[in-house]
């Protein structure tokens, strides 16, 4: 083996260089592209409010490894497209054949930095993504508190969930004139006005934002009682507002946030607390199994009447095949175990992608580099769309979240074996 790596090494740094080279230009591009779809729209809304271009810079750095681990499989692909079409349009990689080199030999560089990238995108989709989500909430979240204006704009109606909030001007980071009506616990209608108010964080453990609010009068009336009203007044007055009410911002860490290993850990917790509501249905099934049973039997002994007999037991039968087909299903886990093999897929694509993408390329005879590209753009968006599909599924159907998440790459793997074996590659 070492023998036959030092007769192919150069051809294998030739052919890498190539690799490389296109590479470099297909990740540019999809760096680029889910760059401007993903942060700098999100970037101008911000600037847009005034928030300190600091602290936008920021945000942008802390989303980054997202778009980084989303570019490489597609680099991957496309890169490996067009190298291969401009060694095959060239006629290199027949001559590499006339001169007796195997194309095992050839598909090695390829396979080295199909697996390289794979690696250098599971390692930031594993460890620098979760970091990244994590600094991007707490600074977006310590914007919303400094910076007002990124949530509540000034003369504007915002509605959370079932709270209103109006507001007048914005000056220093006080509101002026706030209204807010909402709804009690106990179900009458409140509406709260104040001359100010400030936002508070009171940290990522609480999971809240407090309103402070200055020069408060609140107003509750019963819906039961339309004629009756409730008045009250106060100096200061805390509102709180859940985080998961801000730009869909949830107080908890998810598992976005949690390194496979972490969210595996989870699977696992989860996974004990269904078996246990299992067996505990299974045991309430058992108990109503015996309630029919000693139900049909007192009907036999007592001598109770016909119909009313048939009528209890019949209602026993409904309610026990009720809890049968009653489903247990934990959509949480469901969500954990999509993104844990999400976490593997989509870093695992850089390699699958080489096994299509070198014997598809190899075929190309004129302007191979260009072919390459346009034909890895189709392959990109099939693979996305396919990725997309197989998420929804496996949240609203019984689809195993490993299909789910590694059909495409399934998909790709087969699709490449007949391409593999084809005597036309190179």
């Amino acid at each position: 083996m070492i023998k036959t790596g030092r007769r192919y090494r150069t051809i294998w740094l030739y052919i890498a260089k190539e690799f490389i080279l296109s590479f470099t230009v297909a990740f540019l591009f999809f760096f680029i592209i889910f760059f401007i779809n993903q942060l700098l729209l999100m970037a101008e809304d911000i600037l847009a409010r005034k928030a300190p271009v600091g602290a936008v810079v920021r945000l942008v750095i802390y989303a980054m490894p997202a778009i980084v681990a989303m570019s490489f499989p597609f680099g991957s692909l496309v890169g490996a497209l067009m190298a291969a079409g401009r060694l095959g349009s060239d006629n290199e990689l027949l001559v590499m054949r006339a001169a007796g080199i195997p194309r095992r030999v050839v598909f090695v560089p390829f396979l080295a930095l199909g697996l390289a990238f794979a690696l250098v995108s599971f390692t930031m989709n594993d460890v620098l993504l979760p970091l990244g989500t994590i600094n991007y909430g707490k600074l977006y979240r310590k914007l919303v508190t400094t910076t007002p204006a990124l949530e509540l704009k000034p003369y504007s109606v915002k509605r959370y969930r079932d709270t209103v909030i109006v507001t007048g001007g914005i000056e220093n980071g006080i509101l002026n004139d706030v209204v807010i009506m909402d709804t009690t616990k106990s179900g009458s209608s409140r509406v709260i006005g104040a001359a100010r108010a400030e936002l508070v964080d009171r940290g990522s453990a609480s999971g809240i934002i407090s309103l402070v609010l200055d020069g408060v009068f609140v107003q509750e009336s019963d819906p039961s009682k339309p004629d009756r009203f409730e008045y009250s007044s106060a100096d200061r007055m805390e509102y709180n507002i859940l985080l998961s009410t801000f730009s869909d911002f949830s107080p908890g860490v998810g598992p976005r946030e949690m390194s496979s290993r972490d969210v595996l850990a989870q699977i696992r917790i989860k996974e004990q607390a269904l078996a246990r509501r299992t067996s505990s249905r299974q045991d309430e099934i058992q108990a109503k199994q015996a309630e029919l049973l000693a139900a049909y039997f007192e009907r036999t002994e007592m001598g109770s009447s016909l119909d009313s007999s048939i009528a209890r037991l019949l209602g026993q039968l409904d309610a026990l095949a009720a809890l049968r087909d009653r489903s247990i299903r934990d959509r949480s886990l469901d969500i954990y175990r999509l993104e844990y093999y999400k976490k593997f897929s989509i870093p695992a694509g850089a390699l699958f992608f080489v096994f299509l993408a070198f014997p598809l390329g190899a075929r190309a005879r004129k302007s191979g580099r260009t072919v390459g590209f346009g034909l890895g753009l189709l392959v990109s968006v099939a693979y996305w769309g396919l990725l997309i599909g197989g998420q929804t599924l496996g949240l609203r159907s019984s689809l195993s979240p490993f299909l789910a998440m590694w059909s495409p790459n399934l998909l790709v793997l087969l699709l490449s074996i007949p391409l593999l074996s084809s005597r036309r590659t190179a």
